[in-house]
């Protein structure tokens, strides 16, 4: 994927949230912080939950599964590590050729955990985007590409690089001066080994269901039907 973003000459990578928790944190991080493009970072409900658990908070809505994964994410994580992710923004906004200033968020413009889809009604999403001034906001959170409006707003979701729904692969968006949806495949084999031989709590069953073979919109749609907006 850095590979593909290099090659259209990108000005810009805008990392929407939830590179925490993950089965290689030190090394995502260190690869994202050095890279030769500026890269700006803002907080995801996933880092929420972490550095919480640094502060002595465990997230306890989370399934236990989850909650261990945290637990063992913010040990890896160095004080100076944590200082950087405690800098990251909630949201961003910047100018976009094209589109004038854009805002990129996590899940919705006014928290970090709210679910929506491409299928949530029009009408139920107004009071999410009541007073938001611009013309497109790029979200994530449930880790499915869309591209829809909400009223006068286009409201794009970027997807997920290391855990999509749908695809095995990376999805991710390319701005300016038109919206395009990306999709990258890579060795999924190599990516699920490398993620086995870690200690992340849960590795392989991780690498199976998240890498190899993630649940596919239609299962996730459903499942996130019954969560819509009550985040």
């Amino acid at each position: 994927m850095l590979e593909e973003i290099r090659a259209v000459g990108v000005d810009r990578i805008v990392v929407g949230g939830d590179v925490l928790p993950g089965p290689m944190p030190s090394e995502t991080l260190e690869r994202l912080l050095t890279l030769e493009i500026p890269v700006q970072f803002i907080r995801g409900n996933g880092e929420a939950a972490v550095l919480a658990q640094l502060a002595g908070i465990e997230t306890r809505t989370l399934p236990e599964q989850a909650r261990e994964a945290i637990r063992w994410t913010a040990q890896q994580l160095g004080p100076q590590r944590r200082q950087v992710i405690a800098s990251w923004p909630a949201t961003f906004r910047v100018p976009v050729g094209g589109f004038g200033e854009v805002l990129f968020c996590h899940a919705t413009p006014r928290n970090d955990t709210e679910i929506f889809t491409r299928m949530t009604p029009e009408e139920r999403l107004w009071p999410v985007f009541e007073g938001i001034d611009f013309p497109l906001v790029v979200c994530g959170h449930t880790h499915m590409q869309f591209d829809r409006s909400v009223g006068r707003i286009r409201v794009v979701n970027a997807g997920s690089v290391g855990m999509p729904f749908g695809v095995p692969g990376a999805d991710w968006l390319l701005l300016g001066p038109e919206v395009e949806l990306q999709h990258t495949a890579y060795d999924l084999r190599q990516a699920a080994d490398r993620i086995g031989a870690t200690k992340y709590p849960q590795a392989e069953d991780f690498a199976a269901r998240n890498v190899l073979q993630p649940p596919s919109e239609e299962q996730m749609l459903t499942v996130f039907a019954r969560a819509e907006l009550k985040g």
